[in-house]
Parts: C-alpha cells; structure tokens; sequence
C-alpha cells in the first residue's frame, strides 16, 4: 500500500496546509521521497486568465517538486466556497477520474504522498460526493487537524467517530493554532480532555506560526509532533 496521509479538518480555517506541509517536513527528514496533493482548491487568486492554487504551490514548493501545479491541484475555482458549490457558479464539472489520474501518476514517482482535502469530511464535491469519499478513494490514513478553542471537542469527536464508522483509518490529531493563541480556559483544558476522550492519538499541539519558512516549519514539526506514530504511517 501507497504510504501517506490524508489529511482533513473539522472546519475550514484550521490549518490544513500548515500541517500537511510540516508532515512532508518530517517525512524528508526521515529520508522519505514525499510529494504533496491538493485535488480541488477554492478561493484561488487570479493572473491574468489564470487561477493561481495557493496552497497547492506551498505545498509544491514544500515538497521541492518539479511537477507543474496542475499535477499537484487538477481543479481550481475562484469562487471561496465548496467544490460542487464553486463548480456550479463557474460552470466546470470536476472530474474524479481526473484527479485520481494525478495522484497515480504521481504515486508512480515518489515513495509517499500527502493529500490535503478541503474543508471537512462531508464537504461536497459533488451531490453524491464528498471529501469523504475521495478519502476512501486513496485509502491513506487520516490526520485530522483541529482547532484549540471552544467548540473544538464536538466537531473533532463528530468527525473522527464518523471517519471510523465510514471504514476510514484515522492515524491521529493535531491540534493546530491557526490564529494566536487567546490563552482561554478551553484551550488550556481542550488537548488534555481530547486525549481523554478521543479513540485516536493526539498526535501533538502544533504554535502559531509568524513566518512560513521551510526551517521554521520543519523545526516546529520536529519538536511539536508525535514523531513516533508517523514514523509507524511512513516507514
């Protein structure tokens, strides 16, 4: 089996492409040939006539591949809203054939890949599909990045016990800062009563980060991530 993950949120704005680019960090410094995949992207910037991926070029970038942006996001949308929704308003179908193309072809080129989703688990793609089942269509297990805040232990046990009822392998949390820190009480309590409560690892806390730099980021993993349960994924 194809090593890697899928990585997917419990909201929108929690960081994903933060994280999915600090596991390709910690995947290289485990010496692993890791490329990165984001299949649809919304709320791209614009060119000219071109939609430009934003976090499908970080996420190129932070994988030093040399493949074009298309190989990486098949589907770009300028409209900041769900796939099927932002496919809609734009008139293009989005082709699962085609993104699942992608991905085999790069599955022929690298030793491990990282997909980021969009959004959560049930955000459609199209009306009988979901992230969910693109999920499935990869059969990567899943990383499930969540907030710290109030609010973060419903969504996160909603969507790993959903995940695990689907057939879906859930490899562990991060709990992510995506915004600095408010010092609140429940972010204080909120990873301790997730490790309490949750069937998955808390995989780490991962800080908020000021600058984006492929050092920061691969520091940051290294000291703040579980490198014990990835290893088990990647190696």
């Amino acid at each position: 089996m194809f090593k890697g993950f899928f990585i997917t949120g419990t909201d929108t704005g929690v960081g994903k492409t933060v994280i999915a680019g600090a596991v390709i960090k910690v995947m290289q410094s485990f010496g692993v040939k890791a490329c990165a995949m984001k299949p649809i992207e919304s709320g791209c910037g614009k060119e000219g006539d071109m939609l430009i991926p934003y976090d499908g070029t970080f996420l190129k970038q932070a994988a030093h591949m040399d493949e074009p942006i298309k190989q990486v996001t098949p589907f770009c949308f300028e409209s900041p809203l769900s796939p099927l929704a932002a496919s809609e308003i734009e008139t293009r179908k989005i082709s699962i054939d085609e993104i699942k193309k992608a991905y085999y072809k790069l599955y022929k080129s690298y030793e491990a890949i990282i997909v980021e989703g969009i959004g959560g688990l049930m955000v459609p793609i199209r009306k009988d599909y979901f992230i969910l089942d693109l999920a499935k269509e990869f059969s990567l297990p899943l990383l499930i990045v969540t907030k710290p805040g109030l609010g973060t232990i419903n969504h996160t046990m909603l969507t790993v016990n959903y995940a695990i009822e689907a057939g879906l392998e859930v490899a562990g949390l991060i709990i992510n800062y995506s915004r600095p820190p408010e010092n609140s009480l429940a972010e204080k309590t909120n990873p301790q009563i997730l490790e309490e409560i949750c069937p998955v690892p808390v995989i780490g806390t991962f800080p908020y980060l000021k600058g984006m730099g492929e050092d920061v980021l691969e520091k940051t993993a290294m000291r703040n991530l579980d490198l014990e349960v990835l290893k088990k994924y990647i190696l």
